[in-house]
């Protein structure tokens, strides 16, 4: 029996095959330093992580590729966007009750260490009156909005061109977390008024664990979290202020990165409209399927109402963990249990005590699996 994955939420997998081959060419042809030397295979390595970068860029309306800049994942791009904004004592900042950990914890760090003040919007599960809730929230010292793009427990996707226009308007900065949405929903920075988006490879986007970007418009300017080599102006005491040297300090994944060039090719080729149709078609299926089973209750949006391609749901007496452990070990298909790094989420879905079994699927999941999964839900639920 071939095992199931739906965990794509989490990291996507399978990858392409030229996300792998990618990697190995990265590491077995041209492993050296990219930027620390003017050698070819040094050059051959830069020229990969530019090229990545230039395709990065064009995907999400960015015109300066130098502006794409690299991290080990979303959650480190985050704290840079974060932490690396100059806040003073008392400064405002808003965010949602949809936040991954990733956002909360840097938030509630510099909540406690500058004094700034945090307000979570406290929409419910499909996200309604939020941008009104918004509004309201908005005071003389509001100075960023940090959002996501999507909830990662309840497939809620927010209306971030909206807030966007909102915090244009009120000369707020902007920072959207698009971990769940990269590589499946069209995001363009400009014509959306995202000031910094941040963002996962190994999502989405397809490529490997271990990258991550955060793209940083020209007029922002944030504090760098790490201070270092840089493999340029090495005279100088101080981080350069060239950018994306300015936040790159050390050696680059150069595997890692040609994996996720390769991802995004294949993404641009397949085409962001064919995969959210497909997800959109499995989530459709599988909501409906599940719906139809007794004593199963489903977080998030309802019928009807856009969704991701995640769908988390309890077993009426039944532990989340001990059932994602069965489906796991008898019936070899994988799910997500617990609180999903998002604990506000699952306050606001009255599971912030036994969290919720989550499913997600991406490009290559098909109905066939989750057919085999619905009948392994109801077997599990038909002895409890």
């Amino acid at each position: 029996m071939s095992y199931i994955y739906f965990d794509q939420a989490a990291s996507s997998f399978p990858k392409p095959d030229k996300v792998g081959q990618a990697v190995l060419e990265a590491i077995n042809e041209y492993g050296a330093n990219p930027g620390r030397g003017g050698h070819s295979l040094a050059v051959r390595a830069n020229d990969v992580i530019f090229t990545a970068r230039k395709k990065i860029a064009a995907m999400f309306g960015e015109r300066n590729p130098a502006n794409v800049c690299f991290y080990l994942n979303a959650t480190q791009a985050l704290n840079q966007a974060i932490q690396g904004i100059p806040f003073d004592e008392g400064d405002h900042v808003i965010s949602t009750n949809f936040e991954h950990n990733s956002v909360r914890r840097p938030l509630e760090m510099l909540k406690e260490t500058k004094g700034i003040v945090t307000s979570y919007i406290q929409s419910d599960g499909n996200g309604n009156e939020i941008l009104e809730l918004l509004e309201n929230e908005i005071s003389d010292r509001t100075k960023a909005i940090v959002v996501s793009h999507g909830s990662n427990v309840t497939g809620t996707i927010l209306p971030i061109k909206e807030f966007g226009k909102i915090a244009s308007e009120r000369n707020l900065l902007f920072v959207v977390d698009a971990s769940q949405t990269a590589g499946v929903l069209p995001i363009d920075i400009k014509e959306m008024n995202i000031d910094l988006l941040a963002f996962p490879g190994h999502k989405g986007l397809m490529g490997p664990q271990g990258t991550g970007v955060l793209i940083i418009r020209d007029h922002v300017d944030l504090l760098p979290l790490i201070y270092g080599g840089t493999g340029s102006h090495s005279e100088e005491i101080g981080q350069p202020l060239k950018r994306p040297e300015r936040y790159e300090s050390g050696t680059l994944n150069t595997p890692g990165i040609a994996g996720l060039l390769a991802g995004v090719e294949e993404i641009n080729s397949v085409g962001l409209d064919h995969i959210y149709e497909h997800e959109v078609k499995l989530t459709t299926y599988c909501l409906d399927k599940l719906t139809q089973i007794d004593g199963i209750r489903i977080l998030g949006p309802g019928a009807g109402i856009p969704r991701l391609a995640v769908i988390s749901f309890t077993i009426e007496g039944m532990d989340v963990h001990e059932a994602a452990m069965i489906l796991d070990q008898h019936y070899q298909i994988g799910v997500r249990s617990g609180l999903h790094c998002s604990p506000l989420a699952h306050s606001l879905m009255g599971t912030g005590e036994v969290g919720a079994i989550r499913v997600s699927f991406g490009l290559y999941n098909t109905i066939e699996e989750i057919d085999r999964f619905i009948e392994a839900v109801k077997e599990i639920k038909s002895f409890f």
